[in-house]
């Protein structure tokens, strides 16, 4: 790969960008994130000079639109971003020789499966938002048919919108919280991601992306509801003396939303753990630590697994 040495990110606002922007500053890691207007990658020209002028070894796409309800009325925004632009930064690492890793999601399948999903079951989305990552992977792969996939689910940090930082603002704010309990996953710190995906890049890098390429699932460890990650949330509040609210579970079909979601969002992260040696925490280790970071000092107590 000559004399390039950075790692390019496309994104610099979201949760995943942030991480991987702040990690690869701890372990001195050359990492560039950038956004729109300096990398739009709904403009090739503004692809082309990113690319020209940084020369990167690696470039992974963090970029993404994830407004799932509104994607159902603007559809045309979100396949703008989540295919063509997706596609469109896979062909400039293509054309340059370098490997490419887009960050996919668990919404390309309609959760209907009973066991967690594999990467080689048939995808099925239930919303707009699901269609149009899943068209991103496809036109991906066929822009660089050396790229590597990386579906992840319930992704959440302490920045942003999230459910993690929504659940901290109720419980300021309401005395009491429904939150659906009958939807299935495994709650993914940004953080704990974001190692994972520097792993990956310096595997990739090192192999010359051999053997190193297509789907691969990555969750943290363990399963729960929404409910139950709004549960543990609360209660690490409650055991430090913050208010917390009431809680109550509630059905998909009491709540109102734009799309539909899939009811288990669970996905199986053996082949990973085979192919680069990557299993992530258990999601309770990494929501305390979050937790930990967010709400100083607490004695956090989120049970058992």
């Amino acid at each position: 790969m000559g004399q390039r040495s950075v790692i390019l990110v496309a994104g610099c606002r979201g949760q995943l960008a942030r991480a991987l922007r702040e990690l690869a500053e701890r372990r001195n890691v050359p990492l560039v994130a950038l956004g729109r207007p300096k990398l739009d990658i709904e403009d090739s020209g503004s692809i082309a000079t990113a690319v020209r002028e940084l020369q990167p070894r690696l470039i992974v796409n963090a970029a993404a639109y994830t407004a799932v309800d509104r994607a159902e009325s603007e559809p045309e925004r979100a396949f703008a971003v989540n295919r063509d632009g997706a596609a469109r930064l896979a062909a400039a690492a293509a054309r340059i020789g370098v490997p490419y890793i887009l960050v996919s999601t668990d919404y390309v399948f309609d959760g209907r499966k009973p066991q967690p999903y594999r990467e080689d079951d048939t995808p099925s989305p239930l919303n707009v938002y699901g269609h149009s990552k899943l068209e991103g992977e496809r036109a991906v792969r066929e822009s660089a048919p050396l790229a590597l996939v990386l579906r992840t689910s319930w992704l959440y940090s302490g920045s942003g919108r999230n459910f993690l930082t929504t659940m901290l603002q109720l419980a300021q704010t309401r005395e009491l919280v429904q939150v659906v309990g009958d939807q299935r996953g495994a709650p993914t710190a940004a953080a704990d991601l974001a190692g994972a995906v520097l792993e990956i890049a310096e595997q990739v890098i090192a192999s010359g992306s051999a053997g190193h390429s297509g789907i691969y699932h990555l969750t943290a460890a363990g399963e729960t509801t929404w409910h139950g990650f709004a549960q543990a949330i609360f209660a690490a509040l409650a055991s430090c003396g913050r208010r917390v609210p009431a809680l109550a579970s509630i059905a998909t079909a009491d709540y109102s939303s734009a799309a539909r979601r899939p009811a288990n969002s669970r996905l199986d992260c053996a082949k990973i753990a085979r192919d680069f040696g990557i299993q992530l925490p258990h999601w309770r280790e990494s929501l305390e630590a979050s937790l930990n970071d967010l709400v100083h000092p607490m004695q956090t107590l989120l049970g058992g697994r």
